[in-house]
């Protein structure tokens, strides 16, 4: 009986024993994967902080490019606005200035017609002193002795021969001038030139057509009447004379205001030296009643200022009428100097 308990004892010891360590078992295995699960958490989580490190210097970099391409972005905002800013301030300049450029248009638009009207009175004044002068003159002329017409008539003849050579002289010259316009590839003065030349042409044509009647012509048995002075020296000559110098500065500012516009259009340079019309200046010349150099000299004092007027699209030393360019009287008048002769 005594074993019996004894045996039970110990089957109850050994089962607890068993109990225990069954238990035990257990929990330690519980334990070690619990420190295995947190070794490789924190193996990960040092492979992540170790990854971080390496990233972040790269995330540094990418941020500082980031503000530098904010900051360029910013300054390339702030100059195109200033460009934009500078841009209509420009614009507003300009407006500003087409505005003062108009007006100053405008006052010189009136500023020039007051001066033209002015210049029309002036010139209608002269006009008619010039008319009495020529009234009074015609009452008193005088005819020429016989004698003294056939000695003009002599003269006049060798002038006109003279003329009709020189007309061929300058024709040639004035083909080597239009190669040389065309080279300069001045087309409007080249084509103001051809006309010019047309008109030559034509002045010699009639020249060698003219049979001219000296005996019925006015102005060589017309005595002188008037007066007029050219590089200190007097001259005489009478109406038919006078008319024809007056002519010729007439013809001048025509041609001279030509010229002018033609190199205004050309965009050339103002030189009215350089132009063959005013070189030649026997344009509306037809050899008789002065000399060629009296004419010549008249009409390059018109060229000069005919040529500044239409260079510069004025009106200040003549005007147009209709298409006829005639040079202000009292500009003639000064120009010519012309009195009559007692």
């Amino acid at each position: 009986m005594k074993i019996s308990i004894l045996n039970r004892i110990a089957v109850a010891a050994v089962l607890s024993a068993a109990w225990l360590v069954g238990m035990s078992m257990p929990a330690n295995a519980q334990q070690q994967s619990q420190e295995e699960q947190q070794a490789q958490q924190d193996k990960k989580q040092q492979k992540k902080d170790e990854k971080q490190k390496k990233e972040q210097p790269q995330a540094q970099q990418q941020r500082g490019q980031n503000k530098q391409q904010q900051r360029a972005q910013q300054q390339a905002d702030q100059n195109r606005q200033q460009q934009q800013r500078a841009q209509q301030q420009a614009d507003q300049n300009r407006q500003q200035q087409q505005r003062a450029q108009q007006q100053a248009d405008q006052n010189r638009q009136q500023q020039d017609a007051q001066n033209q009207q002015r210049q029309w009175q002036r010139d209608q004044n002269w006009q008619q002193q010039v008319q009495q002068q020529q009234r009074d003159q015609n009452q008193q002329q005088a005819r020429l002795s016989q004698q003294r017409q056939q000695q003009l008539i002599r003269e006049q003849e060798r002038s006109v021969s003279q003329y009709r050579q020189h007309l061929d002289q300058q024709q040639r010259e004035g083909q080597q001038d239009e190669a040389r316009l065309q080279r300069q590839g001045r087309t409007a003065q080249y084509r103001y030139q051809q006309e010019y030349e047309g008109r030559l042409r034509q002045q010699e044509m009639n020249l060698r057509n003219d049979h001219h009647d000296y005996n019925s012509d006015p102005y060589f048995y017309t005595a002188a009447n008037y007066r007029y002075q050219r590089g200190g020296q007097y001259y005489e000559t009478n109406q038919y004379g006078a008319n024809m110098l007056r002519e010729a500065v007439n013809n001048g500012y025509q041609q001279g205001f030509f010229a002018g516009q033609a190199d205004r259009q050309d965009r050339w340079r103002a030189d009215y030296r350089d132009s063959y019309a005013y070189q030649d200046a026997n344009y509306g010349y037809g050899g008789y009643y002065v000399s060629q150099d009296d004419y010549n000299y008249y009409f390059r004092q018109g060229f000069q200022r005919g040529y500044q007027d239409g260079y510069y699209g004025r009106y200040q030393y003549g005007r147009n009428s209709g298409g006829t360019f005639t040079i202000l009287g009292a500009v003639l008048g000064s120009i010519l100097d012309m009195e009559v002769s007692r």
